[in-house]
């Protein structure tokens, strides 16, 4: 039996930065002269990788810093994109985790472009770039990877508040950055006055493509902790990384969030051209429900249920084709079997087949109906018979 994936949960409850995921990996199980002899294979000297046991909030967790060394004149460090790229590159990193740097840096760069309206070539970091920043996100990678790592999740983030200073002047909670970095992401503010995510802690979540699940399906086997800089009363200033096998039983509940409307005035036609462009933009799903309102009058439920990066655009497209006033948000739970889709030659010619499996076994079966409707076109064979056609085809393989 293949074994699952291992994976790894970010769970951000005080935020996210570069040396809280270095800390966290270490208190997993990675070593730091495993981390310090990778970390050789970069280009960059002038550091020193430190670690030590701390206590926040009463729960031990593991700080690592990376100090920078005096230098005798000016220190050139790398702070636009072809100085990044160029070290990156000239590196004796596995492929995999120079091509995972690269999108993390990139992910930098073109987050700054658009705050700042500067072509990306042009981007200069002030605040990042340099060699902690460096060091921090290929730590992180080199981590995951000797832990064995295939994928990782993260829960809502929490950014903070207050207002931090920068090389721009003074700037709100999240910094412009780590805003863009987010977008699609689930994050809020607690009432913790100064910054606990930051953009490098954001662009390791963002280039590394982390699914936004509020619990993934796992089987724990590892749990670290990686401390912030500061000690705060009430919570601890950590980063819980929980590391284990993805468990198959059903794909991860995801969190989903919930639009609907209750529509009384429009003309039912105009429904499905709604219904198609919200299914477009990217709605998991789009429904209608016969319903009877004050007065007793007659009405339709539109509801839609969407990732949260998708919201806005489809709340927009609502307010656009219908002629609704006014629309309801709620969070819900999604959680489904795992799906595939399966490509079957047959006499109609090649007909896709959706199928629902649960632990490797196959629970529903269904062949696409766009492709049933053309097969039945050809053929002036009822879509039913040859759906069940299909079925025993697929089944006998």
């Amino acid at each position: 039996m293949p074994k699952n994936k291992k994976i790894a949960y970010f769970d951000c409850f005080a935020g996210i930065s570069g040396d809280m995921c270095l800390g966290a990996l270490v208190d997993a199980g990675v070593t730091l002269p495993a981390l310090k002899k990778e970390l050789k294979k970069l280009p960059i000297s002038g550091y020193s990788l430190v670690s030590k046991k701390v206590l926040r909030c009463g729960v031990s967790a593991t700080k690592v810093d990376v100090i920078i060394k005096k230098a005798k004149g000016k220190r050139h460090e790398a702070k636009k994109w072809k100085d990044v790229g160029k070290i990156i590159k000239t590196s004796s990193l596995p492929e995999h985790i120079k091509q995972h740097g690269l999108r993390i840096f990139k992910t930098l760069f073109e987050a700054e472009a658009k705050v700042h309206g500067e072509p990306f070539e042009k981007v200069h970091l002030h605040e990042l770039g340099g060699i902690d920043c460096m060091v921090d996100i290929f730590g992180t990678l080199i981590g995951l990877d000797i832990l064995g790592i295939e994928k990782i999740y993260a829960s809502s983030i929490n950014l903070g508040s207050g207002m931090i200073k920068t090389a721009h002047g003074m700037l709100p909670v999240p910094a412009p950055a780590v805003a863009e970095l987010l977008i699609g992401y689930p994050v809020y503010s607690s009432d913790i006055p100064f910054e606990l995510t930051t953009p490098t802690g954001a662009a390791i979540i963002c280039g590394m493509k982390a699914d936004p699940y509020s619990r993934p399906g796992i089987r724990v086997e590892k749990i670290g902790y990686g401390a912030g800089n500061k000690d705060i009363a009430h919570m601890p200033n950590t980063l819980r990384i929980l590391i284990g096998e993805q468990t198959k039983n059903f794909k991860t509940a995801k969190t989903v969030t919930v639009i609907e409307t209750n529509i009384d005035d429009m003309n039912p036609q105009m429904y499905e051209n709604v219904m198609g462009k919200l299914f477009k933009a990217g709605a998991l799903d789009v429904f209608l429900e016969n319903i009877i309102m004050k007065k007793s009058r007659p009405a339709v439920k539109l509801t839609v249920i969407a990732e949260a990066r998708d919201v806005e655009r489809l709340t927009d497209i609502i307010f656009e084709e219908t002629t609704t006033i006014g629309l309801r948000f709620y969070e819900a739970r999604r959680k489904t079997l795992e799906r595939t889709t399966k490509k079957v030659k047959t006499k109609y010619g090649d007909v896709r087949i959706k199928v629902s499996s649960l632990n490797g076994k196959v629970l529903n079966m269904s062949p696409e109906y766009e492709d049933l409707k053309t097969a039945a076109k050809k053929t002036g064979i009822p879509v039913k018979k040859i759906a069940v056609e299909i079925i025993k085809l697929y089944c006998v393989r």
